[in-house]
């Protein structure tokens, strides 16, 4: 389906909303310290709660988008949100881990019906010669909350109280469910999908192949991205200010990679944009496993790292919307829920590594898991259907 953008301030507000998705999801890195030392608690132990976003958006997010197929986009998103904003207040509120992780599955459900179908309302639309650039413009408040959300939540955190950080969340979210609803379109109608089109997509090897490339590049990137803060604590002697300048200089890399993915996609094709990508990665993450470094280096380096970590996302997204047709719906609620395998993944990973080998292991260990992550696209490629190898 293309139609001319009814809203021109539409694909802003849905960059806004995930601005705001970004910081909820991402912030918790920023945490790890100050939520860890008030709850008594390891940096690995403290990473789990990532982890348990990560695992519940992964299996409630195609499920909660196929079973809500028939319901109006604007009512469904904005619910979503509503759900989005009582998780943060309830993260805020929580005495323990328990609270804390179920409020994380809450969060995960509302980010993983809104997320998808903010990508699926914009690309369905955007004329076709355009979605790249429309899908980067979407995830772009996803990148900016690595500018500024997080760096924030992590300096409020360590000012304030880590139960801070999410009020910040909860009070940017309560405008978002304005913003969707008045930015939405009305009766917007769309081929609705079904479990039935989450059945048949899952079970097509091919299509899951496809999508489950996503889980293995953001897995190797969150392997060294969860703990990227009491690494540079332990290895560079960074505190409070350190640590958030750092996330903020990975959060201008995230804006430059999603700028610079949605043009080299539009350019030179998904795979050749994802599997130079992939090489970038098996030679920048291991350069972590050599800090410390001086802080012009570690600058530069962290800000490279994250350019390339991010620039995958339109490439991805754009060849995964020409394989699903109407099923467009359910193929990017998986897509966004292998992200979060990956981030889960990712995360007990470099959690074990942690725990056997110290925090220098990390930059290796995600360098071999970028090789792999290659691998899995060289293979996905050669299987998928020959449409898909088309610019």
């Amino acid at each position: 389906m293309n139609q001319t953008l009814p809203d021109r301030f539409l694909i802003p507000a849905l960059s806004v909303c995930n601005f705001v998705i970004g910081i909820g999801a991402f912030g918790i890195i920023g945490l790890v310290e100050p939520l860890g030392a008030d709850l008594s608690l390891t940096p690995a132990q403290t990473g789990q709660l990532l982890t348990a976003y990560a695992v519940a958006y992964a299996i409630l997010s195609p499920i909660l988008v196929a079973s809500t197929g028939r319901i109006g986009r604007r009512r469904i998103m904005a619910a979503a949100f509503v759900i989005f904003a009582l998780a943060a207040a309830v993260s805020a509120l929580s005495p323990t881990m328990t609270g804390l992780n179920i409020a994380r599955v809450l969060a995960a459900a509302g980010a993983g019906i809104f997320t998808p179908l903010a990508a699926a309302v914009a690309a369905g639309l955007s004329p076709e010669n355009q979605r790249a650039k429309v899908l980067a413009a979407v995830f772009f408040g996803l990148t900016m909350s690595q500018v500024f959300g997080v760096p924030a939540s992590s300096w409020i955190a360590y000012t304030f109280g880590w139960r801070w950080a999410f009020w910040l969340v909860f009070a940017l979210a309560l405008p978002c469910i304005w913003l969707i609803w008045t930015r939405v379109p009305v009766g917007l109608k769309f081929q609705p999908v079904t479990m039935r089109d989450l059945r048949d997509v899952m079970s097509e090897g091919r299509m899951m192949l496809a999508i489950g490339f996503t889980g293995s590049f953001i897995g190797a990137q969150y392997v060294l991205f969860t703990y990227i803060a009491p690494l540079l604590a332990d290895t560079m002697g960074f505190g409070r200010d350190g640590i958030s300048l750092t996330l903020m200089m990975a959060g201008f890399g995230a804006v430059a990679g999603n700028i610079l993915g949605g043009y080299l996609s539009d350019r030179f094709g998904w795979r050749i944009t994802l599997g130079g990508l992939c090489i970038f990665q098996i030679c920048m993450m291991p350069m972590f496993s050599l800090l410390p470094v001086s802080v012009p280096v570690l600058v530069l380096m962290v800000f490279l790292w994250a350019m390339g970590g991010w620039s995958f996302m339109a490439a991805q997204q754009v060849r995964l919307f020409a394989l699903a047709g109407h099923r467009a719906p359910v193929v990017l609620a998986l897509n966004a829920a292998a992200i979060y395998v990956g981030a889960a993944i990712g995360a007990g990973l470099g959690g074990l590594m942690i725990t056997q080998f110290g925090l220098l292991s990390l930059g290796i260990t995600a360098g071999v898991g970028a090789g792999l992550a290659l691998v899995h696209l060289t293979l996905s490629a050669r299987l998928s259907p020959l449409r898909e190898a088309r610019p």
